[in-house]
Formats: structure tokens, C-alpha cells, sequence
């Protein structure tokens, strides 16, 4: 029998590299459900391929567009998320949640109960509504896999071993395209020099994140979440070759590293045949690479955002979502030429200062307003005080 899959944000990069794995064991697949924001053209072609019968569009302009099409009349369309009551009469075998931004939450929690088993890309909606995320697993009995490479290699190489075994988890960073720049020439820095990583094609935010480092930030709470682990058991290392993803160092004095091809279809491939039975293609040991892997500490005056650690509460709060929201703002505007490269740490660090943002240090997440709602005022907040 063909095991059911969905795919939310099915024409982001995530997206297409499980289409593309599926793609080559059409016979054992059967997709149920894609979703994209405005891709009409990508999203029509992988219903075409596929034979999909249910698609959600945020865009009402690409709906629109999609409907001209004659195939349109093969499947349905949605304009939202709030249709999977009716789209899913009964549990599918695995979602791939990989909807960008604080509007993924929404969606990856109320998929969880029509789901076995979900892989989750989406660092927002893991920082800022972990909580209800896991509550939702718990009650549904749904298994959670980390797709982000440095989360999975981590859980790939915890499986079926204690936790209170941890004495230190190291989460690897390249360093992205500005490792060897002085503080001051990074004043210069333009857009098309941030957004070029060395090892990874990724999209421009995120491209941005690992330029600034923010997304190791990101990544440390992420796994703080998932694993349940103190932010003391964490720690980032600089590694260039991007060849180890992750580190685990246990009391019993043995170290366990990940290594993988710098390619997210390892991480991808491997929670979707989550049996470790089927293979996939991977280039041989790199013992060059190996004998040269190069690790080293991170300049904290070269990358301060990494200071912001120090200011995070153990629990989860509110507090996170701050964070991430005043991220995507600054970068943002930076991406539309508004302020310097610079300026998104600098001005970071002192909106993160503000009393009015620190009282979220104590407040929990409780429902998934909190967050999108606290999301859209710091925003505002935002505009106000740069004057924008």
C-alpha cells in the first residue's frame, strides 16, 4: 500500500527536494496534499506529476491564474489552512512542514492530528511554539523529526540513549561568507556579498541569518527545545567545510560526530524512510576533508548576535518570539537596502534592552495567538522607533 504524504510549502527549497525524492519511488507514494504561497506555476506542475487532488494557495491572484488551467478541475484548491477537517478523512503517513517565517505555526500545529509522523523545517515555529507543538504530538501520538541538519544529526545520533548521558552538544556553523572579515570591514558589506554562502544554496533570509550568525542562535534554541537541555550543555563551533553537523560529547568519555554530504536531501531522505532500509546516494568518505576538518571557537566581536545567548531565559517564553520577530524586520530591511549590514546586530542588541520587550522574559506561550499577534506589534513596534 502507498504511503499518504503531505507537503506544506511544497515549492520552497525543502519542498522540491522531497519532490524530487519522491519523485524517483512514484510507486510507494501517494502525495494527498501540497501548499504554497504564490508558486502557481511550480505547485501546478507537482499536482500535474503527481496526480495531487488537494492544494492550498495563500494567494488569491495565483488561485486564480491556476484555475485557468484545465487541469485545475482535477483537484481542489484552498485559499487557506483551515481546511485539513476536510481534506484528511483519516491519519496520512507523513508531513513535511516547511512553510518559512511565524506563519508556518499555524498550519504545522494543526496538521499534527492528521499525521503519523512529521518532519519539521520550520525554525520559527519550533522556537516560538515548541510548547504547543509538543503538547499537540503527545495528544495525537505523533512522532517528530527534525529536518534542519544540525537537529536531525543530533536526533539520529540520540536515538535510544539517555539523555542525562549529555555532557556537551556541539552544533557546528561555516561561518558563513564573511568568517575571516574584520568587525570593520563588515561595514561595507553589500547584499549580493551576504546573501552568496560558501557551502549552501539557501534563499536570501536565511542566507542572511548565517551571514550574521543569527542562525545559530536560532539553532541553540532550537535544540534546547526539541532535546530538552540546558543552554549550558550547548555551545557553537566554527567548522568551514560544513562536513560534521553535529557533536555530542557523553559523561561515559565517548564522543559521537555526524558527518554528512552538504546536502539537505540527507536530512530529508532519512525522515521520510526513517527505517534506515531504503539508501541513497551519497559521495564516499572524504578522508581529505577528515584530515583537515578544521574546527574553531567563535569570534564573538566579529559575530555578536551569538552574545544574545546569554540573555535568554531557560524556559520557554514569549521572549523568543521577540527575538525572532525583531530579526525578520531588521533583515528585512536590510534585504530592501534600508540599513547596514551592521546595523541588524547593533540595532538588535539595544531593542532587545527595552523593558517593554524583557517583561516577555516571564510570559508562556499558551495558544498560537500569542505568538502571531506579539509577532505583528513588534513589528509595528519596530517602525516606530527607526522611524520608518
Amino acid at each position: 500500500m502507498k504511503k499518504k504524504i503531505a507537503i506544506l510549502g511544497s515549492t520552497g527549497s525543502i519542498g522540491k527536494i522531497l519532490i524530487d525524492i519522491i519523485k524517483k519511488d512514484k510507486k510507494n507514494f501517494e502525495v494527498v496534499l501540497l501548499s504554497a504561497q504564490g508558486n502557481y506555476k511550480e505547485i501546478l506542475n507537482q499536482a500535474k506529476n503527481f496526480k495531487v487532488k488537494n492544494l492550498i494557495l495563500n494567494d488569491l491572484e495565483s488561485i486564480k491564474k491556476i484555475k485557468k488551467d484545465k487541469y485545475s478541475k482535477k483537484f481542489k484548491i484552498y485559499n487557506n489552512y483551515n481546511h485539513f477537517d476536510k481534506i484528511f478523512k483519516k491519519k496520512v503517513d507523513y508531513v513535511m512542514s516547511s512553510i518559512s517565517g511565524i506563519e508556518g505555526l499555524k498550519p504545522t500545529i494543526e496538521i499534527i492530528k492528521h499525521t503519523k509522523k512529521i518532519a519539521i523545517a520550520n525554525k520559527e515555529s519550533i522556537i516560538c511554539g515548541w510548547d504547543l507543538i509538543k503538547k499537540e504530538l503527545y495528544k495525537h501520538k505523533t512522532t517528530f523529526i527534525p529536518v534542519d541538519s544540525e537537529h536531525f544529526s543530533i536526533w539520529y545520533a540520540l536515538r535510544g540513549i539517555d539523555k542525562s548521558l549529555i555532557d556537551k552538544i556541539y552544533i557546528t556553523a561555516s561561518g558563513g561568507p564573511f568568517l575571516n572579515m574584520s568587525s570593520s570591514q563588515l561595514k561595507h558589506v553589500k547584499l549580493k556579498e551576504a546573501i552568496k554562502h560558501p557551502n549552501w544554496q539557501m534563499g536570501k533570509k536565511i542566507s542572511i541569518d548565517s551571514a550574521t550568525m543569527m542562525n545559530k542562535v536560532f539553532e541553540i534554541i532550537e535544540a534546547k527545545k526539541i532535546f530538552d537541555i540546558s543552554y549550558k550543555k550547548l555551545s557553537i563551533l566554527i567548522h568551514p567545510k560544513s562536513y560534521v553537523h553535529a557533536i555530542i560529547k557523553f559523561h561515559n568519555g565517548l564522543t559521537k560526530i555526524i558527518v554528512h554530504d552538504t546536502d539537505m536531501r540527507v536530512p530529508i531522505f532519512n525522515s521520510l524512510y526513517s527505517n534506515g532500509k531504503t539508501s541513497i546516494k551519497s559521495k564516499k568518505l572524504d578522508i581529505k576533508i577528515l584530515n583537515n576538518l578544521n574546527f574553531k571557537k567563535i569570534d564573538l566581536k566579529r559575530f555578536s548576535v551569538v552574545k544574545i545567548l546569554n540573555k535568554l531565559p531557560e524556559e520557554s517564553s514569549l521572549y523568543e518570539t521577540i527575538l525572532v520577530s525583531i530579526n525578520d524586520k531588521l533583515v528585512n530591511l536590510f534585504l530592501n537596502n534600508k540599513i547596514k549590514f551592521t546595523d541588524i546586530f547593533k540595532k538588535m542588541h539595544n531593542i532587545l534592552e527595552r523593558n517593554e520587550f524583557k517583561k516577555f522574559k516571564m510570559i508562556k506561550v499558551k495558544k498560537i495567538s500569542d505568538v502571531t499577534n506579539l509577532n505583528k506589534s513588534v513589528r509595528l513596534k519596530i517602525n516606530s522607533l527607526l522611524n520608518i
